[in-house]
């Protein structure tokens, strides 16, 4: 199966000078924890509840704070002409639970998340996968990342 049959297509966009307020109202808004981060058109960043929640309220910092300085700026993101198997892996390999999905012209044009593969496959490599990104630690794990 393509990214671009199992995606989520309706997605909003934060911009990194919003503040974290206004990014958890859109996240509110479409029932979701995580928000691209665009600017002039491109991808460059994301954020999500877990950023608000570890990076700025549990270090004290306020509403005001841009999202810019509590968003992940290192985007791992996959293609909608790509295989979901494969992209499996990637999210497993990553320990990420969604990506970002762009054309090849890389504009954003959807979310693929592990939830998004898991309602349309029966062959269990979302599990598998599932059990990969719960692994603790990684790369991407909020201390890592060193915000």
């Amino acid at each position: 199966m393509r990214v671009s049959e199992a995606m989520t297509r309706d997605v909003r966009v934060a911009n990194p000078g919003h503040t974290i307020q206004e990014a958890a109202t859109i996240m509110a808004e479409i029932d979701a924890g995580v928000v691209p981060v665009g600017e002039n058109d491109r991808l460059v960043g994301m954020l999500t509840d877990r950023d608000i929640a570890v990076r700025a309220i549990a270090k004290g910092r306020g509403p005001e704070t841009l999202v810019e300085e509590v968003m992940s700026k290192e985007v791992k993101y996959c293609f909608e002409d790509e295989d979901t198997a494969q992209v499996l892996d990637n999210l497993g390999d990553q320990q990420l639970r969604r990506l970002p999905v762009l054309d090849r012209d890389k504009r954003l044009t959807g979310i693929l998340s592990l939830g998004d593969i898991a309602t349309q496959s029966i062959d269990g490599k979302a599990g598998r996968a599932l059990g990969e990104i719960s692994q603790p630690g990684g790369a991407h794990s909020q201390t890592a990342n060193g915000a």
